[in-house]
């Protein structure tokens, strides 16, 4: 037995690099909850993008019921987590605090192993394919353009659509990419059902290929309307939180989205992507791109995961071993234990508010 010896939770906040805007939501920082967990002489690494009020679920009602329990024994830590927050609730602040301790002690387990994560857990693939995410609805149409021919060598790219203005700049897009690249959208739940099968069918010559969050995710009927009506893939699933949610979708979606820094973590993950097999569907990794490197080559359907502009941003900027992709893809250092990242205090201890 090699016993959880301590949990601890640090909060950074990161400004964007410009006012960023999606089809229901207006932001200018980001918050990561960063939760070191420790056992055996070593630290893991875990973190969610969420409100403050993560950490203090982390410390005060997470870390009292994990420490002791053996490192190895994962499902058994999250079961006791889960137990812990009935009250609090699983959606939500206290699901995400769940988390980033889950992929914490996951990153932990594979550094006392001496294993990279990928080779713990076992790969169905070698590599995994990325697509280029951002195109904020607040966003010139110079600015869009710039960030899109920086995406040039990623063969696939979405954009935020859902504050008007959707087709000229899915047209935008579409000339500034030219014919090779895929080309996605999300509304982030902005229309009715009707409104998003009218938008669709309007953007058919600009081949879109995926279109995200039509509706609201809580909405598996609208999805399910939008999904039978249109030519591109229809996706949720960013939000969900535990299993149910997920089983909910699997007849409304063309491909589930999963997030790992919110679902319950790695194994949830994994669970969720069974779900979607049984289902005979795909799965795509939502954000977080250093957490997902590993967990999603664990599983054969992956179709891609979201190389998303703030969280490559500030994850590049905070770990050693972020990767970089070639050919749209990225792989796994397997030279590196656990996760392969190591946090660069020197560049985000300025950004620490907690």
């Amino acid at each position: 037995m090699t016993p959880i010896g301590g949990v601890e939770a640090a909060v950074y906040t990161v400004p964007t690099d410009r006012p960023e805007a999606d089809g229901t939501l207006d932001w200018d920082r980001t918050t990561m909850v960063l939760v070191h967990t420790v056992a055996g002489g070593q630290r893991g690494i875990g973190w969610t993008y969420g409100p403050a009020a993560c950490a203090s679920v982390v410390v005060g009602e997470l870390a009292p019921v994990v420490c002791g329990m053996d490192v190895f024994d994962i499902p058994a830590a999250l079961a006791a987590m889960v137990r812990r927050i009935r009250n609090a609730g699983r959606t939500g602040v206290a699901g995400y605090a769940v988390s980033a301790v889950e992929t914490s002690l996951w990153d932990l387990k594979a550094r006392l192993l001496g294993l990279p994560l990928c080779s713990l857990l076992g790969q169905a693939r070698p590599e995994l394919p990325v697509y280029g995410s951002g195109g904020f609805t607040s966003y010139s149409d110079e600015v869009l353009q710039e960030q899109l021919i920086g995406w040039k060598d990623l063969p696939r790219v979405k954009i935020k659509i859902g504050r008007g203005r959707d087709l000229d700049r899915v047209r935008l897009a579409r000339a500034t990419l030219g014919p090779g690249t895929e080309l996605f959208v999300d509304a982030n739940g902005a229309y009715s059902a009707k409104e998003a099968i009218r938008i669709a069918h309007a953007m058919d010559d600009q081949d879109v290929r995926w279109f995200e969050e039509p509706v609201s995710s809580d909405d598996p009927d609208g999805l399910r309307q939008v999904r039978d009506a249109i030519r591109a893939d229809v996706a949720a699933g960013e939000y969900g939180c535990d299993l149910t949610a997920f089983a909910r979708l699997t007849g409304a979606v063309d491909c589930l989205q999963i997030d790992v820094t919110r679902c319950g973590g790695v194994l949830e993950w994994q669970r969720a992507a069974a779900l979607a097999a049984a289902a005979g569907l795909q799965v795509s990794a939502h954000c977080a791109p250093g957490l997902h490197r590993h967990v999603a080559l664990s599983v054969p359907n992956v179709r891609h995961a979201e190389w998303f502009h703030d969280h490559v941003r500030i994850e590049s900027m905070f770990f050693d071993g972020f990767p970089e992709p070639v050919n749209g893809a990225v792989s796994p250092d397997l030279s590196r234990p656990g996760m392969g990242l190591e946090l660069r205090g020197s560049d985000s201890e300025r950004y620490r508010v907690k």
